[in-house]
């Protein structure tokens, strides 16, 4: 670990840029159609429980990072392995928000350049903001943050001053029950992008009042909700159920189909740097979780030296985990929920923190 310290603010804004970051992005919980808001939303309030695992596991070890404690609990061998598989899936995950970026620019901007190209560049910016320490990661969130929401504040009025929401659009709600709705939340908004936060356990430690720590997650998770429930309440008001589940990017079509008094439009350049400022954070923040996580397993006294050789394996990653964009979108919200993230987000922590209850009342029976 390095010598670093961040306060419980610091870590609110890191939270929600990192919650928002590629699910701002991607036509979320659309598989429940109209009442995909009420699927995020839902999908929020289960993951307050899985929050509440990961604190826990944090009060039991508050001054170790997660590779070491998995190791105080499952013993030196079962413990590094499972420390090493966290550690590859916060790589994954960084990858495949990395290609999510990646192919906005190329979908919307830059659609001559080769999409290494464009993934290298914003890689490039994260591995030097990495290099500085999670001090930097902080404060740069802090600035990125308040530009966002200006962003948003603006982006906001601007659709509605432009009469484009129509309300039918979210009728009728619960059209099949509550079944569907239920489906998704324990399928995808559960654990993309809430349940994700299991990264920020590497950088808890870190935090100066300890004590801050429940409070501050839950709140984040909180806010960071209500963003994207408002955000698919305005997608499909604006665009309809269809348009949104058929667009790439819904968010963005939203934003173009923004005209007032006949000279305020094409603004989706603006909130793509907003987007943008999403990804940097939640894939700094999870390259930082991978760098620090190898450099503490491996016993390396100079974590900084890791950030470009896993940013470049990361960046590989990004280029070769699916051919097209659709492809990669079915792997990310339907495949990978079964074989990655319930497994690793939701059934791991729960039987970790058996096995540390069980260890420290024998403690204290002792």
């Amino acid at each position: 670990m390095e010598k670093a310290k961040i306060s419980a603010s610091q870590l609110f804004i890191l939270m929600v840029l990192f919650e928002l970051g590629s699910a701002l992005l991607v036509p979320l919980a659309i598989d429940a159609k109209q009442d995909a808001w009420l699927a995020i939303l839902l999908g929020m309030v289960f993951s307050f429980i899985l929050l509440l695992v990961y604190h826990r596991l944090y009060t039991y070890y508050p001054n170790l990072l997660p590779t070491e404690y998995m190791q105080r609990i499952l013993g030196k061998v079962l413990g590094t392995v499972l420390a090493f598989v966290y550690i590859l899936y916060f790589m994954y995950d960084a990858s495949r928000v990395l290609r999510d970026f990646g192919e906005m620019l190329l979908t919307f901007a830059y659609p001559d350049t080769p999409l290494f190209i464009a993934n290298a560049l914003l890689m490039l910016v994260i591995i030097y903001t990495i290099r500085k320490g999670i001090e930097v990661v902080a404060r740069s969130g802090e600035l990125l943050f308040i530009f966002m929401y200006v962003l948003a504040v603006a982006g906001f009025i601007l659709i509605v001053s432009s009469g484009l929401i129509e309300i039918k659009n979210l009728q009728p709600i619960l059209e099949e029950g509550l079944f569907p709705v239920l489906k998704v939340v324990f399928t995808q908004t559960l654990y993309f992008p809430f349940a994700e936060v299991i990264v920020f356990t590497m950088i808890l430690p870190y935090l100066k009042d300890q004590k801050k720590a429940k409070m501050t997650m839950l709140c984040a998770t909180g806010l960071s909700g209500i963003n994207l429930t408002i955000t698919m309440l305005i997608n499909i008001s604006v665009l309809g159920v269809d348009l949104t589940a058929r667009s790439q990017f819904p968010l963005l079509s939203t934003v173009q189909s923004i005209q007032v008094a006949d000279f305020l439009e094409r603004l989706d350049v603006f909130f793509m740097l907003a987007l943008v400022i999403g990804g940097f954070t939640k894939i700094s923040v999870l390259l930082y979780a991978a760098v620090i996580g190898t450099a503490n397993l491996f016993k390396i006294k100079s974590p900084s030296r890791l950030s470009y050789p896993l940013g470049f394996v990361i960046l590989c990653m990004a280029s070769t985990i699916a051919s097209n964009f659709q492809e990669h979108l079915h792997e990310g919200l339907k495949v990978e929920m079964f074989i990655l993230h319930m497994p690793i987000l939701a059934i791991i922590p729960p039987l970790l923190l058996l096995v540390a209850f069980l260890k420290n009342r024998k403690k204290q029976r002792g």
